[in-house]
């Protein structure tokens, strides 16, 4: 009897488990994609790196898709089975609420594995991938397309305009050329017609231009005076380079020590160096400012015995007038470098601070968000029994709810962390430390049979309450 429950209770759940998940991932893919499509359009890339930059984009989405997915399809499931008188029947029979959660708690826990080997090993080398791929296609320019009456501006030290051009895409008319190679101005070539083309090879394109002038300024930016000439043609070759608008192929090593693409492992060596570093370095500008402060260990003896023998008004009457000049700048230079000393140490202090809290906080993601699988199962399951109604209508309403809670409290979390105004072991776990609780609280009432969410139960109150009155 029992074994079937088993089934029952995973075959109920696994569909929509799945179906939500697919839905989930789709939904935020769409909206990473969106984000980034003004780097996309434009660039004359293929499909294959389209379909790649979509993928590493999205990778780390799936993280967030598995929790949604478990807190839909959980309230779905006992939501649809408490809908059927299912769940009723299981309990009249002697078997608990969390008996029957069980199969699915073990299940939730092997996702929570699973996503926690996923942030761990897969999500490090997509965001290497997609890093890499992004410099690669955001440093690359747009595909050369000329239009007519529009400066293009795209190849490096030129600006080009045409007012015409013929239906094949080649003949050009009242074209104009900017070009910048060197300090003074802009040097210019203006012609009548012209023909374009690309080198067979795609690197370099070629115009070759009919009845026109070309305007030079030479000399130097130091000259008072410089020459100006213009040089008249019947047919002139002009070549640019366009390998400038071609994608890079960026090596990973660039961006592999960045705390994200570092597994957990990883990055516990990386923030015990830090921390080690950090000391290292508090003890360095320590013995600097020592070194700098020589006599700040020793006792003021002659200011004590000045002052029991005659009351002195200012350190200065200690001070020979012959010196008191040079003693003074002396003490002014040596504040000047000892405040100099404090600001850097300030600064690469709080550089390590900011790197270290960093990798703590990559180092906790790792963990929080696989463990709010669980946490998320133990709110979903209980309000859907609770609220006894399946399909897509009540309990999506409900799990967007709980979801947006959560991913808000995460996102504060994060971004507390990341201004250090939450140390990262609270940041990173707070939606966590308030839904958990929230979790046992709805847990304890479905295996009461609790009213919590039943209307019917509210009208009886507020009636008996209006009849009391």
């Amino acid at each position: 009897m029992i074994k079937k429950l088993d089934k029952l209770i995973l075959k109920s759940f696994i569909g929509p488990f799945i179906i939500t998940f697919f839905i989930g991932f789709f939904v935020l893919m769409m909206q990473s994609l969106w984000k980034y499509i003004d780097d996309l359009v434009g660039k004359g890339l293929d499909f294959i790196t389209i379909a790649q930059f979509v993928w590493y984009a999205s990778a780390s989405l799936l993280m967030l898709a598995m929790p949604i997915a478990i807190l839909i399809s959980s309230i779905m499931t006992f939501g649809n089975l408490s809908e059927s008188f299912e769940l009723v029947a299981i309990k009249s029979s002697g078997i608990s609420l969390l008996r029957f959660m069980r199969p699915l708690m073990f299940l939730t826990i092997l996702l929570c594995g699973i996503t926690f080997l996923f942030a761990n090993y897969v999500i490090p080398y997509a965001n290497l991938k997609f890093i890499t791929l992004y410099s690669d296609i955001y440093v690359k320019k747009p595909a050369f397309d000329l239009k007519e009456g529009v400066f293009f501006t795209h190849i490096p030290n030129y600006a080009i305009k045409i007012s015409k051009k013929d239906p094949d895409g080649k003949t050009i008319y009242n074209v104009i050329i900017f070009e910048q190679n060197n300090s003074l101005q802009d040097n210019c070539i203006v012609a009548k017609k012209g023909e374009m083309k690309i080198s067979e090879d795609g690197n370099y394109l070629e115009f070759n231009l009919e009845d026109g002038c070309r305007y030079q300024e030479n000399g130097n930016i130091m000259d008072s005076a410089t020459e100006f000439t213009r040089l008249s043609f019947k047919k002139f070759k002009k070549l640019f380079d366009l390998s400038v608008l071609k994608k890079q192929e960026t090596n990973d090593s660039l961006f592999s020590k960045n705390f994200k693409m570092l597994s957990a492992n990883q990055l516990s060596k990386n923030i015990d160096s830090l921390e080690k570093s950090k000391k290292n370095q508090l003890t360095f500008y320590n013995q600097q400012l020592n070194s700098m402060l020589v006599y700040s260990h020793l006792s003021d003896s002659i200011w004590n015995d000045s002052n029991q023998i005659k009351p002195l008004r200012t350190f200065a009457h200690l001070i020979p007038d012959s010196l008191s000049l040079r003693i003074n700048q002396y003490a002014i230079n040596k504040a000047v470098a000892i405040k100099g000393v404090l600001q850097q140490q300030i600064f690469e202090t709080e550089s390590k601070e900011k790197e270290l809290r960093f990798h703590e906080i990559e180092w906790h993601r790792k963990y929080s968000i696989s463990l709010a699988c669980l946490v998320l199962f133990f709110i979903g399951a209980p309000l859907g029994a609770i609220i006894r109604k399946g399909g897509l209508g009540m309990p999506l309403v409900v799990a967007i709810v709980f979801f947006l809670i959560f991913h808000l409290l995460n996102m504060f979390g994060e971004k507390f962390s990341r201004d250090a105004i939450l140390s990262p072991g609270i940041g990173m776990w707070l939606a966590i430390l308030v839904l958990a609780p929230v979790g046992v609280f709805l847990t304890h009432k479905a295996m009461n049979d609790s009213q919590l969410f039943n209307k019917e139960f509210y009208l009886k109150l507020f009636k008996l309450f209006k009849k009391d009155k």
